[in-house]
């Protein structure tokens, strides 16, 4: 069934991916992300079954429980992996491929008061970094990497690094094995462009001085 074989490679993503999980038992037990992402499977099904009122209040209470707020419709594939999860919040169409990372206070929401697709659908492999916001029926490539804090309105490709505000493309990696964990570790654009502006300034100050003797 692809409820527990979703659930079976959850609980491996936490295990790969946080060097903290000692073991299957402490996952099972103290995760709040995976907490949150077990139960959104159960009310997911749900959902789906026309139960709706019920899968709500089952999303209410792990979002009191977990800080985690994911609404019933999300669809979601298997080896999710939220860490530590406080302030994660995803709408009712988002579309999660297999084996996504998302740290907290990552926001997958909406920009429309319209009925229908109004949230993003995220690729396979992607990791989002904390305090991301990808807004909107937008899509998110494979393998791609949202770099902390960025905010993302509009679609990226495959193996894109993403970085800003608004969010832009700053790398292309064709790694088939995705992204690595380290969305902190990425190329600041503004900041190499001030670089480069006080740089042409320097040199026209000079070339004034220059001028002027």
């Amino acid at each position: 069934m692809g409820f527990f074989r979703d659930i079976k490679l959850d609980t491996s993503a936490a295990l790969e991916r946080d060097p903290a999980a000692r073991n299957i038992i402490e996952v099972l037990i103290s995760y709040p992300g995976f907490h949150a992402i077990f139960w959104h499977r159960f009310s997911n099904v749900l959902w789906k079954m026309g139960l709706k009122l019920i899968a709500r209040i089952i999303s209410n209470i792990l979002r009191t429980l977990t800080g985690v707020e994911i609404h019933p419709g999300a669809e979601i594939k298997g080896g999710f992996f939220i860490d530590h999860g406080m302030g994660v919040v995803i709408g009712e169409t988002t579309e999660i491929g297999n084996d996504v990372t998302i740290y907290q206070g990552v926001t997958l929401g909406g920009v429309s008061t319209q009925k229908g697709k109004r949230h993003p659908t995220i690729g396979n492999n992607v990791i989002i970094g904390a305090g991301s916001k990808v807004l909107g029926p937008l899509k998110i490539g494979d393998n791609s990497k949202i770099g902390a804090n960025s905010v993302v309105i509009d679609d990226i490709p495959n193996n894109s690094t993403v970085v800003g505000i608004p969010g832009r493309v700053v790398e292309k990696n064709i790694s088939p094995n995705g992204p690595d964990l380290s969305h902190n570790k990425l190329p600041d654009p503004s900041g190499e462009d001030l670089l480069r502006l006080n740089e042409e300034i320097k040199k026209l100050k000079e070339e004034m001085k220059k001028l002027k003797s």
